[in-house]
């Protein structure tokens, strides 16, 4: 596996985690995506470049990949999960190799990781039963784009999709990363 960097030893980014765990209010959830895929031409894309936050939070070097921390979480095996995208033989010659769960969680250091397309199946169940919702936006007074990026979408998405709770409380997350 052709990797960008050297490794880097998970506990990082479990401290990293542990800080934001701290700095959340009582029975919240935090919600951070991955960057997009750029398109470049028909058939090829930029290079990917992770976001930040996640990486920050993760390690995590892949696209289709999203973190939910939810340290008050009722069910204990919900508290860290990491959803990544499932790998075969067929991307891995097409695409490059991709993340299996036993190295995404070396890489991590989180122990629950399912497949991103099993995030619907997970998420409204345990938005509900968080008192706030952080996701991962750019809020930036100076930020102007006509192009929106990943976390804009998914956050509009989050908000149409779980319009029936209304007991959430919707917050940004770039504050409170310490």
């Amino acid at each position: 596996m052709l990797k960008k960097y050297t490794a880097i030893d998970n506990a990082l980014f479990v401290e990293n985690r542990r800080r934001l765990a701290a700095a959340l209010a009582p029975n919240s959830i935090v919600v951070v995506t991955s960057n997009d895929e750029c398109p470049r031409s028909a058939d090829g894309t930029h290079p990917f470049r992770q976001s930040s936050d996640l990486f920050y939070l993760t390690g995590i070097d892949q696209e289709e990949t999203v973190l939910v921390l939810y340290p008050d979480c009722p069910k204990e095996e919900f508290r860290e999960v990491l959803f990544i995208r499932e790998t075969n033989d067929h991307i891995a010659v097409w695409e490059g190799h991709k993340y299996t769960k036993d190295e995404a969680k070396q890489a991590s250091g989180i122990t629950k990781i399912f497949w991103s397309d099993q995030l619907p199946a997970h998420l409204p169940t345990l938005m509900y039963m968080a008192d706030a919702c952080y996701l991962n936006t750019n809020e930036h007074a100076r930020m102007r784009t006509n192009v929106p990026d990943h976390d804009a979408c998914f956050a509009a998405e989050m908000l149409t999709a779980i319009h029936c709770i209304p007991s959430n409380v919707w917050l940004a997350d770039a504050p409170i990363v310490p």
